[in-house]
């Protein structure tokens, strides 16, 4: 019998009316099949996980979680939690989507898969590990916005 996959939910948590949450969310579920299937070098809470829970929101709220939890108050594009939690800033995607040719939704999913991937070990600290993560990320995003 196959390992039963996470279940994800992606919840809005400010303006965000040009993204389709149910494109995203289906979306999100095919990305974390390929994800389980990436392990990375690192620790890999994302099997063991019943859900994932992806809250969409502005580089306001994202810095001072930054701020709290990692030392660091400014705006970022994604913070992972090692439980399940992703938070992802759409107002970094409505800024960084257009400069690698990505419209706010699809850069949405980007930062996603991103999250996805650090819960399944993989790191980007280190240029190896990052590069090995951007490959993998967009490899994912690739798949599954051609379908």
């Amino acid at each position: 019998m196959a390992d039963p996959v996470p279940s994800i939910e992606l919840f809005a948590h400010t303006d965000c009316d040009e993204l389709d949450f149910e494109w995203l969310t289906v979306k999100a579920r095919e990305a974390l099949s390929h994800c389980l299937e990436s392990a990375g070098p690192g620790e890999a809470p994302l099997p063991s996980l019943e859900e994932i829970e992806v809250s969409v929101v502005s580089d306001e709220t994202i810095a001072e979680v930054h701020g709290r939890f990692m030392d660091d108050p400014t705006p970022t594009d994604v913070i992972t939690f090692h439980h399940g939690e992703i938070l992802v800033s759409v107002d970094a995607a409505r800024q960084e989507g257009p400069r690698h040719g990505h419209d706010p939704q699809t850069e949405t999913l980007l930062y996603i898969i991103h999250g996805l991937l650090h819960l399944n070990g993989h790191r980007d600290l280190v240029e190896k590990d990052g590069d090995l993560m951007h490959d993998c990320q967009e490899r994912i995003l690739k798949f599954v916005t051609a379908s």
